[in-house]
This record gives C-alpha cells, structure tokens and sequence, in this order.
C-alpha cells in the first residue's frame, strides 16, 4: 500500500528532480517572479555571461520601491535608478514587466493571482519573503534571496530541504468584524514568530473553506510571520471561480485538463502531519499587535502583558518593546491614540479588504490622517468604479496609486519618528515603516474604525452601531 501523502508532500514529489545524500533536493520552478530588489541577481548572472534560461516563465514588477505619487516625474534618484535597472534587466532578457506606467502593475503578490500568472500545483518564487501568499492557491511558493534568485534566473531550478509539515485547522464560524487578518495573528500569537519554525503550513476546516480567495492570501501571506516557510490551502470550487478568464489561465481543453490535476491536490484522508493544531474560529476576537513582533499580538480587550509573568527569554524582548512602543503593561490596547494609519501592501491591499475598509468608513470624517494604496492598478480602477475611492477621500484620507507603499518605507511612504500608526501590514519590526515608527498591524476594518476614532477601537463597536 502506497503511503498517504499531504497536499505538500504531492506538490514536492511533482517539482523534485532529484535529491542529494544530505536529503536536499532539485525542485524545477514554474513561475519565477522579480522585482527591482532582484537587481543583485541580475548583476550576478551578468558577470558570468548566463542568459536566463526561461524567460517565458520569468515575470518582472515594479513595486517596492514604486512611488504611490508624481509616478511621471520621480524625485528620488535612487528610486528611480532602481526602478531603471528593473527596465533594462527585463528589456534585455526579453521578460514581462509590469511597469509604473502599466495598467496591470501593481505588488508583485497581487498581480500574480490577479493575471493568473499563479496556479494550482505550481512552484513559484520570488526575492520577497511573502511569497507564500501563493500557497493560497495550492501552490508550492516560498521567497528566495539574492544568490538563489541567481540561480533560478540560470537553471530554473532551486535546491531546498524538505521542511516538516503543520496542519492548521480552523472550524466554526467568525464573528461579523472578525477577518483573516484576525486568524493568523491569533495563532501567530498563541505559536510565537518560532511556532512554525521549519514546517510547512496547509490551513484546513470549514472556516477556512468560507473564506474568500483574497482571505485565503492574507492567512497564507502571514505565514512566514510565524516562521513557517511555505503556507497552503488545497484548491476548491472557489479557487476554480478565481481563476477561471484571468489572462494567463489556461483556456479551452487545456482549462478542463487543469481542473482535472487540480481537484487531485489535496492532502489524503489519513495523511499524517507533524504537527496538528486545532483553533475554533469562535476563540478569535479583532487582534492588535502590541509590540516589535507578529507574535506580540492580543484580541482588542485584552489587557497588555506584564513582562514578568512571562518566560525569561520572552521577558526582556517584551519590556523592550512596551518601552519602544510607549505603552503600559497591564492597560488595554483599546483606546491608545494613534497618530495616523495605512491600508493596503500585499497582505491587505486586495479590493475585499477596501470594500470592509470602506464600509466602516462610510459616513465618518477621520480624526488622523492616512493612506489608502490598493494592491493593485486593477484593484484600483475597481475601486474607483465602486466608488470606494470617494468614501475614502470623503472621510478625509489620501487615495495613492498601488505599490509596496508605506509597508516597507522603501518608496518615499514612512510613518515619523515615533508616530504610532494602525496599519493593515504584515511587520511591525522597529524601523519598518520608518526610523522609529510604532506599527500596530491589524485588519483594515480595525485600521478603519482606529482612523474614525483616532485610537485603537473595537471595530465590531462601530459595527453594531451601523447595524442599528
């Protein structure tokens, strides 16, 4: 009897080409996807005379450092030399871009999905760690570094060890308020930035089975926040509806043959996992991040750690941060001022999560100022024609074109030196969103509900009132 295999285990045995005596493997790679930070890369290849052997698989985007205003007239010599070089790069190896001026462009994990450009049963990568948000779709997707970028570039191939795999089971069914977002910092918090450590994550149950493709990215896309190397959801009916007429989908009979493969990547009934983790969606509440790591993170009406209740290597790292973040141990995050906030980046910048921006700001004026940057120019143009936009601007916050934005602070997008702001992102290290920034990731409804109040506020508050 043939042994049982998770929907991992599938995907690896499917791109393994052959496997060394120290048990790292050849894995072919489908999709390689590169960005102006890949210019290394380039370099690397460049200096040895290699063309890329694929480039038809090779797909180049401008987003991190991509300014989300005056794109006609770039100010920053540096943003625009990077930005540059990208051009030459994919002019010369005859590569696809997305560029500033491309009504398609957008972050490099949206536009992906968005032109399905990302499958089902692929292997995809990138020089970006978040990456794995193209799990979401039954993929085998993880980010690289520079050297291995070069080397995907030359060969399309890339050595990797297999990881351990985790299986995260959410069941029930979330409170009105309560998002994807909300999902992988509980866990996050509950496991810390080490829970998955080595593993390779498949997100199952019937929770997660209601959500949304674009749901479905943000759990994925957190993933490597909570150590993990790859994060995955098994294909379904509603990642068949996703994809189905994007611009790079297979068409025809190549379409009828693709769903064929697909409906077969799934983990088998009895496939075991080394590690198993059950959550009830019940137990999730809105969730803050407190601190300098995803995993400093706490449901809304929690009170604030005391350092010295905690274990002694998390003590020290956890005083550090309260201090860094001007907080108080013991106090409730719910009601600290915040002095501006952002919506978008790759984890919420999908057109789901302005639609649930946008509906807790309908009727309000904004206390602090904030951002607004969608994943995407499509997400954008959508937005637009919903009239997103004008619910945004009508409250009192900035409408910018799509890029990387204020998540990375590559572009021009900081928040000031100890300002506190809420923000839909995926990291809140010290200095991420600008030297001394005091980042509070969160939903985009929270980030909403925080702009109108001008603290952190229980979104399902606001919420209830406009349902009654």
């Amino acid at each position: 009897m043939s042994r049982r295999q998770t929907l991992f285990g599938k995907l690896w045995a499917a791109h393994e080409i052959l496997r060394r005596e120290d048990g790292v493997s050849l894995l072919w790679v489908d999709r390689h996807l590169v960005h102006e930070g890949s210019h290394h890369a380039f370099a690397k290849i460049a200096a040895r005379g290699l063309p890329i052997v694929a480039p038809d698989n090779t797909v180049a985007v401008v987003d991190h450092y991509a300014p989300t205003r005056g794109r006609s007239n770039i100010i920053d010599p540096q943003i625009a030399r990077m930005i540059d070089t990208l051009r030459q790069n994919a002019e010369k190896h005859e590569l696809r871009i997305f560029d500033l001026d491309d009504p398609t462009q957008g972050i490099v994990h949206v536009v992906g999905p968005e032109q399905g450009i990302t499958l089902p049963g692929l292997l995809i990568n990138c020089g970006d760690s978040h990456t794995s948000t193209h799990g979401a779709f039954g993929a085998l997707a993880f980010g690289i570094g520079a050297t291995e970028v070069a080397h995907v570039l030359a060969t399309q191939t890339i050595w990797q060890k297999k990881p351990k795999v985790m299986r995260i089971t959410i069941d029930g069914e979330l409170e009105a308020g309560v998002t994807a977002k909300d999902i992988a910092l509980h866990w996050i918090a509950r496991l810390g930035t080490g829970g998955a450590q080595g593993h390779a994550i498949e997100y199952a149950g019937s929770t997660v089975r209601a959500l949304t493709m674009e749901g479905r990215m943000t759990l994925c896309n957190l993933s490597i926040e909570g150590g993990a190397r790859f994060g995955m959801v098994a294909p379904d009916e509603t990642t068949k509806a996703y994809v189905k007429g994007r611009p790079y989908a297979p068409v025809a009979d190549e379409w009828d043959a693709a769903e064929k493969a697909w409906d077969a990547l799934s983990s088998d009934a009895d496939a075991a996992f080394d590690i198993d983790i059950h959550i009830d969606a019940a137990d999730i509440a809105p969730t803050v991040t407190w601190g300098t790591s995803p995993e400093h993170a706490l449901p809304i009406d929690a009170p604030l750690p005391d350092p010295a209740m905690l274990s002694p290597q998390k003590s020290d790292l956890a005083s550090e941060a309260l201090e860094y973040m001007g907080l108080t141990r013991g106090k409730s995050l719910a009601g600290t001022a915040v002095d501006q906030v952002f919506i978008g980046s790759c984890t919420n910048g999908r057109i789901e999560d302005l639609r649930a921006a946008a509906a807790v700001l309908a009727g309000h004026r904004v206390k602090v100022p904030g951002l607004v940057s969608p994943g995407s120019q499509l997400i954008k143009a959508q937005a637009e024609k919903e009239g997103l936009d004008k619910v945004f601007t009508d409250a009192g916050l900035e409408w910018a074109d799509s890029g990387c934005s204020m998540c990375v602070g590559m572009n021009g997008d900081l928040v000031g030196n100890a300002k506190r702001c809420a923000s839909s992102t995926n990291r809140n290290f010290k200095g991420r969103q600008g030297r001394g920034a005091r980042t509070h990731l969160m939903s985009p409804a929270m980030v909403a509900a925080a702009a109108i109040t001008g603290e952190i506020t229980d979104v399902r508050m606001l919420l209830r009132d406009r349902d009654s």
